[in-house]
C-alpha cells in the first residue's frame, strides 16, 4: 500500500510540474522591427503623424495563440518625432507631454481576448503625461519563423483615445487639434522560451 501511495504521489507531482513549466511563453520585442505611431487632426483638415521609439516590450502567454496573454510596453516620450523640429520641441514641453516630468509612455494589458483566428481585443492601462486610463485596442496577429529559426509574432495594433483624458494639450481646443488620437503600432516579438 505504501508503494502504491508513494508512486501515486510521485506521478501527481510530476504531472503538476509538467503543467507549470510548459504553460508560459515569453516573447521579447524586436526594436528594429517595431514602431509606435499616432495621428492627430490639425484644424480639421490635415492629419499630423508622429511616432515614439519603443524602449521595451514583452508578451507573456500561456500558449502560442496569445488568448489571455499579458503585454507590457514602454516608449520614450522624448523620442517623439513628427518630422518637424519646432513642433517636436513644442510637443515635448509643458503644453503637451512635459517630457522633463513624464519621460515614458507605458501600456500594460488587463485583458487580451481572441476574437477570431488573427484578431484580438486588447484592453489595458495607458499611462501618458502622468495620467493612467484604460484604453481598448485591436491587435492583428501574423506569425512566422525568424532567421534564427525561432517563432516570431507580429502585431498590428490600432485604437483611439481622447487626448483630454490625459491632459495633453489642454490649452488647445478641438478646432485646433482633434480630441481623438489614433494609435497605430507595428510590433514584432521573438519567442524567448
Amino acid at each position: 500500500m505504501k508503494k502504491l501511495s508513494l508512486a501515486a504521489a510521485v506521478a501527481l507531482t510530476a504531472l503538476s510540474l509538467s503543467f507549470k513549466t510548459s504553460a508560459q511563453s515569453t516573447w521579447a520585442v524586436d526594436k528594429a522591427h517595431s514602431k509606435l505611431a499616432f495621428t492627430i487632426t490639425h484644424m480639421g483638415v490635415s492629419d499630423v503623424e508622429g511616432s515614439f521609439k519603443i524602449t521595451d516590450a514583452s508578451i507573456t502567454s500561456s500558449g502560442d495563440d496569445f488568448n489571455g496573454a499579458t503585454v507590457e510596453l514602454t516608449a520614450d516620450a522624448a523620442s517623439i518625432n513628427t518630422d518637424n523640429d519646432a513642433r517636436d520641441k513644442h510637443v515635448k514641453g509643458p503644453d503637451f507631454l512635459d517630457v522633463a516630468k513624464y519621460s515614458t509612455v507605458t501600456f500594460k494589458s488587463t485583458s487580451f481576448k481572441k476574437i477570431n483566428a488573427t484578431t484580438y481585443s486588447v484592453v489595458g492601462n495607458l499611462t501618458l503625461h502622468g495620467v493612467t486610463k484604460p484604453v481598448t485596442l485591436t491587435a492583428t496577429l501574423r506569425q512566422g519563423v525568424g532567421m534564427n529559426k525561432k517563432p516570431v509574432a507580429g502585431f498590428k495594433i490600432a485604437g483611439t483615445f481622447n487626448r483630454k483624458d490625459f491632459a495633453v494639450g489642454s490649452g488647445f481646443g478641438s478646432a485646433m487639434l482633434s480630441d481623438e488620437i489614433t494609435v497605430i503600432g507595428n510590433t514584432e516579438f521573438g519567442k524567448t522560451n
